[in-house]
């Protein structure tokens, strides 16, 4: 379901507020515990947990589900229409596991990072985020365990096409930086290819990019599988200088092998 699906959703039943209830309160449910409290069959819970996620209001596991978002932490439900709307939150769910308490995360502006922001795990503790994505900034802005620090710089209008983000870019967007030591940064492209490495179509935003992957230790390039064997105007990096690309299971397994055999590691989300 698409975040325009989400918000035109119908209202929720008794049962499905209920759900939520107990999992606001809990954090995790089990669809057992669900099944006795509610008084009626798992294979019922398991569709309303399945219904549920669907509407981005819980993360299935075996067994269950989990939060989403904490009570001080609302979701907002208007990431923008896009393109492969569903690989793209795949891709950011899988980001947003790999982030750990106590890191500095870098995220580039783009629909694929936002999708990772809006999905890190409510219980993160003494996460440092640093953007050039008013919109991520702002979607994270809540967020009980993140410090949120933009990049600076001059303001790159969003316009009136969907999907597109609000960014800061150069002049004076590396100053910040140059003086960071990030963990990890999530760079996001419009190319991907094994020979020509990660491209971008915007010359603006380029400058950025580098800089970003410059400022960490470890960088991971987020695109989904329709950018793999596209090559844009400008590079940002070749395929030895991030640590892996997270794509969507949808990609080609001869492109995979292609990337992995120039020494990329691949993770299909």
């Amino acid at each position: 379901m698409t975040n325009a699906e989400v918000a035109s959703a119908p209202p929720l039943n008794r049962r499905h507020e209920r759900i939520l209830e107990i999992l606001r309160r809990d954090r995790m449910v089990e669809v057992g515990q669900l099944s006795e409290a509610l008084g009626v069959s798992a294979v019922t819970i398991r569709t309303d947990l399945d219904a549920l996620e669907r509407r981005l209001l819980l993360r299935r596991i075996r067994g269950g589900a989990v939060s989403v978002q904490p009570a001080r932490f609302e979701r907002p439900i208007d990431l923008p229409s896009q393109s492969f709307a569903a690989e793209k939150e795949r891709i950011g769910a899988m980001a947003a596991r790999m982030v750990r308490d106590g890191e500095t995360i870098i995220l580039d502006a783009g629909t694929t990072a936002l999708a990772m922001a809006m999905q890190l795990p409510a219980d993160l503790r003494d996460v440092v985020v640093i953007t050039s994505s008013l919109d991520i900034a702002i979607a994270l802005e809540n967020h009980p365990g993140a410090t949120v620090m933009v990049t600076g710089g001059t303001l790159k209008k969003a316009g009136q096409a969907p999907g597109r983000s609000r960014s800061l870019i150069s002049p004076f967007g590396g100053l910040l930086l140059a003086e960071i030591n990030a963990d990890c940064a999530y760079i996001c492209c419009a190319g991907i290819d094994a020979q020509r490495g990660f491209t971008n179509a915007n010359f603006e935003e380029l400058e950025i990019k580098r800089a970003m992957l410059a400022a960490a230790r470890r960088g991971v390039v987020l695109g989904d599988h329709a950018k793999i064997g596209h090559v844009a105007g400008a590079r940002i990096a070749a395929t030895d200088e991030v640590s892996a690309l997270i794509t969507d299971r949808d990609a080609a397994p001869a492109d995979v092998q292609a990337l992995e055999a120039a020494g990329l590691q691949v993770l299909l989300a």
